[in-house]
């Protein structure tokens, strides 16, 4: 046995960043595959559901990278800027969700009690949740970009070692974000007393919606859909070849990229890339070494709280009088609880800077020019409706999905009052669907109002977005009741779980049986005004129809769905 008391000295533990991690990986390995029975079934659901999700997006870029390839001289030029058009939209979302992440992985989860104060070196400390942040914040960047990319591999011939080149170009890529979002929020948090958070969110929407228009509008992509507006050909082709953002890792992957697929040498987008990340991640740990103590203890320090009733308080029991003291403790409960959560109101001003930059872009369509007929300025706003969709959908994964999980241990308190779980899911259906419902009806009509459509576009955008707001909804709180995370340190990882994943790809096969179902009748009646070729009533009364059928089955059945869960877990 060593003694103590003869100087020798005591090898102290030292956990490597695998041990580290560990926790996180077991962890998500349980919530993702559940009990053994389940196991094989849950595999399939998912990969019947991301074999159609995948299809649907290679598809889309397949048809469009086929189209640019047959056009001689300018196809490559076309298909790197379409690429790096998209990456700029990827890095901007990239940069917003891991400031957000970043403030709960290193300031506000449940493990940094154990390992602040245990022997864990402060540089595997960064290294571990610099992981868990890029992990919690590019997944969905990540499951877009698997379709993308293996569309141009198949377009353009990418062989056999294009899926390593694209590896190698993706993890600088993630990594540059997440080094810069950790860097802003311990940065944010160590400059602002530790009870003003919002204040610090708040800054950060600010900063960031104001870098993100500035970005797309200095990109201005509506340049490309107006050829015409261009002296010469030469103009346009001069246009195409100059670089989208040459500061930004979005376009080396995407020099890099169409370097490989057209058998040219470019090194120096690899040299960028690389370099930059490390520098980033260098410069993030110092950052770390310097800043994170004292911005950690700052974390910890209590907010204030304001426990009296307010105009706020009065105004809301005034108008939610009519439902009854149940239902209205009900609402006024799922709001409070709402906004003392900072990882989920703050994902506000994220969505926020979001739609702000979807709409502004909106106005810059090119409907208005020469060539574009009745026909055309109404279709467009017509196939808006996906885009608005997925922007809705987006929304109830990070704010719906997660509300029963959000019950917690507290759960077994609310079913064991004398109250009836019907009540409880609807009145989280409720406040979550009245703002989304306001939000899409806003997007659509402030849209609507920007492209100038027809009177009967804007009836069908409005009552269409109106009825898949609340199909979305209900699938939202059917999916997050069948996959609950009880367990959660933080609700903006609920979304990123099996269920959250399920959510997603029912929603969007959801937004496409819509807009299939009402694309018959809407091209009739296009087709009728600017040909004049008769109406088929029965058409659109039947596609119309069908499409509200979905949208009410959607709703409907998932709450039921629901409502037999809860049953069975209270059991």
């Amino acid at each position: 046995m060593r003694s103590f008391s003869s100087g020798e000295s005591v090898a102290r533990p030292d956990p490597s960043l695998f041990h580290l991690l560990g926790p996180k990986v077991l962890t998500a390995r349980t919530r993702g595959l559940g009990g053994k029975s389940g196991r094989t079934a849950r595999f399939i659901v998912l990969a019947v559901f991301g074999a159609l999700f995948w299809a649907f997006i290679f598809g889309v870029v397949f048809r469009l990278l086929k189209y640019f390839r047959g056009v001689q001289e300018i196809g490559p030029l076309l298909a790197g800027k379409l690429l790096g058009l998209i990456l700029v939209g990827f890095f901007s979302i990239l940069l917003l969700s891991n400031v957000i992440t970043a403030l709960s992985s290193f300031f506000l989860a449940r493990d940094l009690d154990l390992l602040v104060g245990g022997p864990v070196d402060w540089l595997k400390l960064y290294g571990a949740k610099l992981l868990e942040t890029l992990v919690h914040s590019s997944w969905m960047v990540l499951l877009m970009a698997v379709p993308l990319f293996a569309a141009y591999g198949v377009v353009y011939s990418g062989g056999p070692f294009f899926p390593l080149v694209v590896m190698g170009l993706l993890v600088p890529f993630l990594m540059v974000p997440a080094a810069i979002g950790a860097a802003v929020t311990l940065l944010l948090v160590n400059i602002f007393p530790a009870r003003r958070t919002r204040d610090i969110l708040s800054v950060i929407a600010i900063l960031t919606a104001s870098g993100i228009v500035l970005l797309f509008r200095l990109v201005r992509p509506e340049r490309f859909a107006k050829p015409e507006g261009f002296r010469s050909l030469v103009d346009f082709i001069t246009l195409l070849r100059t670089p989208t953002s040459p500061f930004l890792p979005s376009e080396w992957v995407q020099r890099a990229t169409m370097a490989w697929l057209t058998y040219k040498t470019d090194l120096l987008p690899w040299y960028l890339l690389w370099s930059t990340a490390a520098a980033a991640v260098v410069l993030g740990a110092l950052l770390h070494w310097r800043l994170y103590p004292q911005g950690f203890s700052k974390a910890q320090e209590s907010a204030e709280r304001w426990a009296r009733g307010g105009h706020f308080t009065r105004f809301a029991n005034r108008v939610l009088g009519p439902l009854g003291i149940l239902r209205r403790e009900l609402v006024l409960k799922e709001v409070r609880l709402f906004f003392r959560d900072t990882t989920q109101w703050s994902q506000l001003l994220l969505l926020a800077v979001l739609v702000v930059v979807y709409v502004f872009n909106i106005k810059f369509l090119p409907l208005k020019g020469d060539g574009m007929t009745f026909f055309l300025r109404n279709v467009v706003p017509f196939l808006n409706l996906v885009l608005a969709g997925f922007v809705l959908a987006s929304i109830a994964a990070r704010f719906i999905f997660p509300g029963v999980s959000l019950e917690g241990r507290t759960l077994w308190l609310l079913r064991s009052s004398p109250m009836s779980v019907r009540d409880l899911l609807w009145s989280k259906f409720w406040v979550g669907t009245l703002p989304l419902l306001l939000l899409a009806l806003l997007i659509v009509g402030v849209t609507n109002y920007l492209l100038q459509v027809s009177t009967f576009m804007f009836l069908v955008s409005v009552v269409t977005i109106a009825a898949m707001t609340l199909a979305l909804a209900g699938l939202a709180l059917g999916f997050g009741t069948l996959f609950p995370q009880f367990e959660t340190e933080n609700a903006a990882q609920i979304p990123t779980s099996f269920g959250g994943l399920l959510f997603m790809m029912a929603a969007v096969a959801v937004i496409g049986g819509v807009v299939v179902l009402e694309a018959r009748p809407v091209y009739g009646y296009l087709s009728a005004r600017t040909f004049g070729t008769p109406k088929d009533l029965t058409e659109m009364v039947v596609g119309f129809s069908l499409a509200g059928a979905l949208c009410l089955v959607s709703t409907l059945v998932p709450i039921q769905v629901a409502l037999r869960r809860l049953h069975t877990i209270e059991r």
